[in-house]
């Protein structure tokens, strides 16, 4: 039998579990930082293609910010909280590839000013939440694959 997989899944931060984003919020700024997780990004595929809406762009919580396209299928970002987009990741822009090799650091998608961040964090996963959901996800992308079974760990 073949060893788990493991992925990175750092608690610093939240997560949208459906859409498998992460947000982390800059405590000094206030902004929030968001990207792909690795285990939606193991879904996915290479990237080879990343588009996103425009700086200053009004966004809600749910609705469509930008495309990802990749190796396995293109799809939908899908803001994880409602604000106003104060930046974009040009370096993701011009080299998608970047986001497979760091998710959580230079391939960060979108910075934004949130509006609603206290209730927006409040439908995301954060802390002692996130290993129980990384566990259960990595077994279900272990069975689409039909990788290994059992029972696989969330670093961080």
């Amino acid at each position: 039998m073949s060893e788990p997989r493991a992925f990175n899944v750092p608690r610093d931060r939240y997560y949208d579990g459906t859409h498998h984003l992460w947000a982390m919020r800059d405590e000094t700024s206030g902004r929030v930082r968001i990207g792909i997780d690795a285990i939606g990004l193991e879904a996915l595929g290479e990237l080879a293609y990343v588009a996103v809406d425009k700086v200053d762009a009004l966004i809600a919580r749910g609705a469509s910010v930008g495309t990802l396209e990749a190796a396995k299928m293109t799809t939908s970002i899908a803001a994880p909280i409602t604000g106003t987009i104060v930046a974009r990741n040009k370096d993701v822009l011009a080299d998608p590839r970047l986001i497979n090799e760091d998710p959580y650091g230079a391939g960060w998608l979108l910075e934004i000013e949130p509006s609603m961040w206290s209730a927006d964090a409040a439908e995301m996963l954060s802390g002692d939440a996130i290993a129980p959901w990384a566990n259960a996800e990595i077994e279900k992308l272990d069975a689409e694959t039909e990788g290994p079974r059992g029972a696989s760990s969330a670093a961080g």
